[in-house]
This record gives structure tokens, sequence and C-alpha cells, in this order.
């Protein structure tokens, strides 16, 4: 064997082909993931994957990521429009970077931004068409009755659990003292996970990221005046 045949293949391909694959991996293993928790567990139920600081907690939520929420019917709305403009765009802004030449880490991230916000999108859009409720039972997948709720109105499901630190904060502690304290208390899913590592990398190497891009912009400009110079008039 001349070596690992899935890395050659990889590395001939495109970034924007590259994008579309991650994109692809990731809401894959998003909605597998989901589909497997909402038909196997109900809501509240944990089960514990490596002691007490890796547990699989299943909870739904109306909102954003990390189990925040606007209220109300109007609220839900809102929000579900919002993320499919906002996916929209980023997919635009992508395809941008793409055609700009941007550096491939930067394109990569958006990618990673892109398929988390669109596994969310899924949920709201689809779930309460397709899953009869959680609470207290598990639920069916396409139930002959019908689904929980409306277009637009489906929960998120997340379940990632990590509640790595458990005490209690110091009684000295301004406002949190004597409480309990847990770290890392937010509930999430693989969708919300690839929007934080996207946008942590961009926050990182932004300047790289950035410079790289505001210099193949001011050279394109310059190549192509060059060009012009160098290319002989027409004989009348």
């Amino acid at each position: 064997m001349n070596g690992p045949r899935p890395v050659i293949f990889l590395s001939h391909m495109s970034i924007g082909k590259k994008s579309i694959l991650i994109i692809f991996i990731i809401l894959t293993l998003d909605q597998l993931f989901k589909i497997l928790i909402k038909t196997d567990m109900s809501i509240g139920e944990e089960r514990h994957v490596i002691g007490n600081w890796f547990i699989l907690h299943f909870t739904e939520n109306n909102g954003m990521a990390f189990g925040m929420d606007l209220p109300g019917e109007n609220g839900k709305i809102f929000l579900s429009l919002f993320r499919i403009l906002a996916v929209t765009g980023i997919a635009f802004y992508m395809r941008y970077l793409i055609r700009q030449k941007a550096h491939n880490g930067l394109v990569l991230s958006v990618a990673l931004i892109l398929a988390g916000a669109a596994g969310n999108i899924f949920d709201s859009l689809f779930y309460g068409l397709i899953f009869d409720d959680s609470w207290g039972k598990v639920a069916t997948l396409f139930p002959e009755g019908g689904g929980y709720s409306s277009f637009l109105h489906g929960r998120v499901v997340d379940m990632l659990y990590f509640p790595i630190i458990r005490g209690y904060w110091p009684d000295w502690f301004p406002f949190w003292g004597g409480q309990s304290l847990v770290f890392f208390r937010p509930v999430f899913n693989i969708a919300d996970s690839s929007i934080t590592v996207g946008v942590f990398i961009i926050l990182f190497f932004q300047k790289r990221f950035f410079a790289e891009l505001e210099k193949k912009k001011t050279e394109e400009p310059i190549a192509e005046e060059s060009h012009n110079e160098e290319s002989p008039e027409p004989v009348a």
C-alpha cells in the first residue's frame, strides 16, 4: 500500500468541496445523534457516559444555543425566520470567501458555523411535524396522529452535558456566595459545538485570516493594471 487513500483524496479536493464535506458530516452526525436521543430517551432522562462529568441529559429548548430562549409563539417564529436568513447570509459569505481565495482556515471555520446553524434550523422547522412529544415517554418518529407542533415551531434537541466542576461558591464571594457551583452548566448539541469551534477559530486567528484576505484584495487591482499596461493596443 502506498499510504492512506482518504488523506490523498482530501488533499486533492478544492476548498469548496472540503467545506461541503464538512457541512455534510456535521449535519449528518448532529441529526443522527438527535434522532437517537429523541427516540430512546424522555425529557429529563440522564445517562452517565464517563463518570459524573460527561452526561447525556436530554432536554429541548425553543430558542437559541445552549438552552437560551425567546418567549412566546411570535418569538419562536421570529427566531426560526432569523435563523433561515442567517444561514442564507453565511452561505453567500462562504461562497464569497472561496471566490476571493481567502485563507482555507477562514473558509472552513465559516463552514463549521454554517453547518451548526443549519443543524438547529432543521429541528425548528421539522421536528414539531415528525415527532410526537417526549414528556414522560420516548418520542415516536412519524407518529400516526401527527407531531407535537406545526412548521417552524419545533424544539431544538440538546443532550451534551459536562458538569466538570461541582461544588459551592465560597461564602465571601459576592452575589453567589454559598450557592451551588456547576461548571460547565449549559446542555448543548453537536450543532452548537460546531458554531462555537468555528467562532473561536476565527477569533483566535482573525489577524492572520483577514490580513491575508485584505492583501489578496489589494493585489488583484494591481495585477489587473499591470495586465492592461502589458496588453498591446490593436492595430487600426
